[in-house]
């Protein structure tokens, strides 16, 4: 005996299985994609992360302190705590290496946060401080207490690699181009020549 023929049966009618599914109408369009978000720049990113590791150390603490309760030693505090997770060898001033920009060998002076990753890390902070709803007066980042903090790190990490901080030098902008341009001086034979025109104008 013969399969049946899924398409006909026993030689029957055609059966109509995809009859009953309705087909797309002009009336009902398929709903358009949502768009994709806008992609955050690699500074608002890193800005977001920084606020939310700040906001979970604050919760960590025991008790834990809620953000409108921070103030400038919850952030020296914090500081402090990312210099285990540092990456930058800062001798101490009994190392045989202190002061050398280029060591010979290794030594057992601690790790720490780089001064210039800090410096960068409040700055983020700050305004992101601002962006969730702080008012500027009381940003415990923008605290003279933090600045005093980061000048000290900076210094510490000179002496103690042997890399000198540079002040970076603000680049001055240039004159005024429409600032008048004093004229030179004539010389005498343009002198003379301009003053035996105007003669012989008076005269003509």
């Amino acid at each position: 005996m013969m399969p049946n023929d899924p398409a006909g049966g026993d030689g029957g009618e055609p059966s109509n299985s995809t009859s009953s599914r309705p087909a797309p109408s002009a009336d009902h369009p398929q709903p358009a994609p949502a768009p994709a978000p806008p992609q955050l720049s690699r500074y608002e990113s890193q800005k977001r992360r920084d606020w939310n590791t700040f906001g979970q150390y604050l919760r960590n603490q025991r008790p834990a302190v809620a953000l409108s309760q921070c103030n400038y030693g919850h952030v020296l505090d914090f500081m402090r705590y990312l210099d285990q997770f540092g990456k930058t060898k800062v001798h101490i001033n009994g190392c045989v290496f202190f002061g050398q920009p280029e060591p010979a060998g290794p030594c057992t002076c601690p790790l720490r946060q780089a001064w210039g990753s800090l410096d960068a890390l409040i700055g983020r902070l700050r305004a992101a401080y601002e962006e969730n709803g702080g008012a500027p007066e009381t940003n415990p980042f923008a605290n003279g207490a933090i600045r005093v903090y980061l000048r000290e790190v900076r210094d510490l990490q000179a002496k103690a690699r042997g890399i000198p901080y540079k002040k970076k030098k603000k680049r001055r902008k240039p004159n005024d181009p429409t600032a008048a341009v004093a004229a030179p001086n004539p010389s005498p034979a343009a002198a003379a020549s301009t003053s035996g025109l105007q003669s012989s104008a008076g005269m003509s």
